[in-house]
């Protein structure tokens, strides 16, 4: 039994989860939505909301901290964006900085599928996917 088991395995071993977070976060840092399975966005909004809370307090052992999860010459640019872009937005907000909406399911594989997105980032990117409006217009 999991009781008091913390997360999704995801089918991966430990180091492929901690490569799969860091570049999922950031994408999601860089895009300001991404889309990915329902188990993947449930187990990346805990991380990005953290590292969010953590670029918040805007000091040394902040950016220290977030760069201990995004490494890299990537993960520098991505604490400098959210240090300097991201977290002013959200310095009003006490958590709540990611939103998942759920959208259909994939079509090869059937998995669920969800739009994950930085809230007082929503209307940044004007790409929104629609449903099947377009198979009508096309049928006309």
């Amino acid at each position: 039994m999991r009781h008091k088991k913390k997360g999704r395995k995801l089918n991966r071993t430990a180091s492929h989860r901690k490569a799969l977070m860091m570049n999922m976060a950031l994408a999601l840092i860089s895009n300001k939505r991404i889309q990915t399975t329902d188990a993947k966005a449930k187990e990346l909004r805990p991380y990005i909301e953290r590292l969010i809370s953590y670029a918040k307090k805007g000091d040394l052992h902040g950016r220290r901290l977030i760069l201990r999860k995004l490494s890299g010459s990537s993960g520098k640019n991505a604490a400098n964006v959210l240090i300097h872009e991201i977290a002013p937005a959200c310095k009003d907000r006490n958590g709540g900085y990611a939103r998942i909406i759920k959208l259909n399911n994939r079509k090869n594989d059937n998995a669920p599928v969800s739009l994950i997105e930085l809230v007082d980032f929503a209307g940044a990117s004007e790409v929104e996917p629609t449903p099947t409006e377009e198979k009508s217009e096309k049928t006309e």
